[in-house]
């Protein structure tokens, strides 16, 4: 354990992150950049006394719950969770969950695909990254609370008329959905968030069910499929996966052939955006 590195560690990731960004209020007498000792304790459910001393390079080595309570505190990113362990003298093991964090680079890239429409999913297929476009395919997904994102849920659970934005394939990703998802409860059993998704969908769902009984963990990829939007009626586009390993994330591009209907749709989506011109005022 390098107490003095972990302390500093510990000191630079408390004054980077503001009140409001953990929603506190900021107080008149604030005097030091970012969280209060007192604040990142609180956050992590340890005394203020046991986080004081851990800045001082005076603590104890901390237990895995303790890094876990810190790492949730301060916000870190998977990279730094794992040099806080390593720090603290107890290499990390595999993270409880998928990681819904996206790197910057594959952000900048779906913003550098105008005439495709791209979204990123995490392993539970929850949307947590898209672009203009898609916004305009599919839905407005900043418009949505974070458990209406996700794909799996929305194709075993939604309404008929919004199960799956009009796919000519839902049967097909349903399918292919409950492998993945098997496969993914297999890397994180002790994730809660999968448990409970995977929990909601057995109860909600006959179909579900039926086919999370086969057991099934090898998906076969879809290469293309078909939308029916209300504005622009069916576009029909190829769809390429690209895995992100080291997040288990997926980025998936939805592009159309050149010199087809489906291409113009995608082009009067990129100017209309997400409005609904459909919809009477």
């Amino acid at each position: 354990m390098d107490r003095r590195q972990l302390a500093d560690f510990l000191r630079s990731r408390r004054e980077r992150i503001t009140p409001a960004d953990v929603g506190l209020p900021a107080g008149p007498r604030r005097r030091t950049p970012g969280l209060r000792r007192e604040e990142v304790a609180q956050l992590a459910f340890i005394s203020t006394e046991y986080y004081t001393r851990l800045e001082q390079a005076r603590g104890p080595r901390p237990s895995r719950e303790v890094l876990a309570g810190l790492t949730r505190a301060l916000r870190l990113s998977d990279a730094e969770r794992d040099h806080l362990h390593h720090l603290a003298g107890a290499p990390p093991g595999p993270p409880p969950g998928p990681s819904r964090e996206v790197r910057p680079s594959i952000l900048a890239l779906l913003q550098r695909l105008p005439q495709a429409a791209a979204i990123v999913l995490s392993a539970t297929y929850e949307v947590i990254a898209w672009n203009d476009l898609a916004a305009a395919l599919m839905e407005d997904f900043s418009a949505l609370p974070r458990r209406d994102r996700n794909l799996v849920r929305r194709a075993f659970l939604g309404s008929p008329g919004r199960r799956m934005y009009g796919v000519s394939d839902v049967e097909e990703f349903s399918a292919s959905a409950v492998r993945n998802l098997r496969a993914t409860a297999g890397r994180y059993p002790d994730d809660p968030e999968i448990t409970g998704l995977i929990g909601e969908l057995l109860d909600g769902s006959e179909e579900f069910a039926r086919l999370w009984a086969a057991h099934d963990v090898c998906a076969a990829p879809t290469l293309c499929k078909t939308f029916q939007h209300p504005l622009v009626g069916p576009v029909s586009v190829n769809c390429d996966v690209l895995d992100i390993t080291d997040r288990d994330q997926q980025v998936v591009i939805y592009t159309a052939d050149p010199g087809t209907p489906s291409e113009n749709a995608l082009r009067l989506l990129s100017v209309v955006g997400t409005q609904r011109m459909d919809v009477p005022l």
